[in-house]
């Protein structure tokens, strides 16, 4: 537990020893600011006929779907790069397990992550003022721990897969795909399928997050899902780790 410590948080100060961090924070913060402003001065006006009440899980669905775009980034670098540069071979030599690399890569990226989730409090906070009675906290605390759980998933599936490449660009456009067809396209042919929808739609990130726990709502099967994705992609890096050091 050391080592991953040790490797998570050289890792996580790394991100803000470039321009990377900043870029990202500032890609999630804009668009997310700029929504709640509309969110706001829309149920302004709707107030006075008696519209719905502002609630804060559009806010944590707009940082998830940014997410999706904006993870490759933070994991395309992670492994790939350390064995583009060759010092993934000195880390190998270190007395440090496959499974303790792997995971504190992940780790350090888990934690830039949560920064920027926590950041995002602010907007329900403020939200909170504004609103009679106050926000609803289960779902706003359902809402956050879907965020942490698909932010897991997504950063260990994207750790695997750079683990897997020694040249990161190809691990981001690989590690994107991938979030693509889990987000948008997992589940397109369940609706016309009269056999295994049901199943597709258990596939899909969105359906699990949107319809479920970003609603107040945490079943067993949407954390053994999120769980499950992050478990596969630490084997998928720890496997690819031991391929490397065997060869």
């Amino acid at each position: 537990m050391k080592n991953i410590w040790t490797i998570a948080k050289r890792e996580y100060q790394n991100y803000f020893n470039s321009p990377l961090a900043y870029v990202i924070a500032l890609a999630i913060f804009l668009p997310i600011g700029i929504y709640f402003s509309i969110i706001m001065w829309v149920s302004s006006q709707q107030s006075f006929y008696g519209g719905p009440v502002p609630e804060p899980s559009p806010i944590t669905w707009l940082f998830v779907f940014l997410l999706i775009f904006l993870a490759p980034a933070l994991t395309m670098r992670l492994l790939s790069d350390e064995a583009r540069m060759g010092t993934l071979e000195l880390l190998l030599t270190a007395p440090v397990r496959d499974f303790e690399l792997v995971a504190g890569k992940w780790l350090g990226a888990f934690l830039f992550v949560m920064v920027l989730a926590a950041g995002t409090l602010i907007f329900p906070f403020i939200m909170n003022q504004y609103v009679s009675p106050n926000l609803d906290k289960i779902k706003l605390i359902s809402s956050y721990i879907g965020v942490i759980l698909v932010t897991a998933a997504l950063l260990a599936l994207g750790t695997g897969i750079s683990a897997i490449f020694t040249n990161q660009f190809a691990a981001f456009f690989v590690t994107l795909g991938l979030y693509f067809f889990l987000w948008f396209m997992v589940n397109l042919p369940a609706d016309w399928l009269q056999n295994g929808g049901d199943f597709l739609n258990y596939l899909s990130i969105s359906d699990h997050f949107s319809q479920s726990v970003n609603e107040g709502t945490i079943n067993l099967g949407d954390l053994v899902y999120f769980l499950s994705l992050t478990a596969l992609g630490l084997f998928t890096g720890t496997t690819a780790i031991e391929i490397r050091r065997w060869r």
